[in-house]
């Protein structure tokens, strides 16, 4: 795992039940602003971690697992739909 990974791991980790952030926002609590699709990646490689807190700027879910996606924030208290949370306030 590169040093971003773990920091990227680190972020998510600590995110608690309700929270959701963009990958852009990992990347730049994570040291590298700018890194989103970085992030994408380190998720893609890692296991065990709250992965579905992790959404696009726009809100868009996971392409492929959005009903996965769907479904685990839907337990955590948001809003889908059309593909995309609606955190709550």
């Amino acid at each position: 795992m590169t040093p971003f990974a773990r920091q990227v791991a680190a972020v998510v980790a600590a995110t608690q039940p309700g929270e959701v952030l963009t990958y852009g926002e990992v990347a730049a609590e994570a040291g590298r602003p700018g890194a989103a699709r970085a992030v994408g990646r380190a998720l893609a490689a890692s296991d065990g971690l709250p992965w579905w807190r992790v959404v696009s700027a726009d809100g868009r879910l996971l392409p492929g697992r959005e009903d996965e996606h769907a479904r685990r924030l839907i337990e955590e208290g948001h809003r889908c739909h059309q593909g995309r949370v609606h955190p709550r306030k």
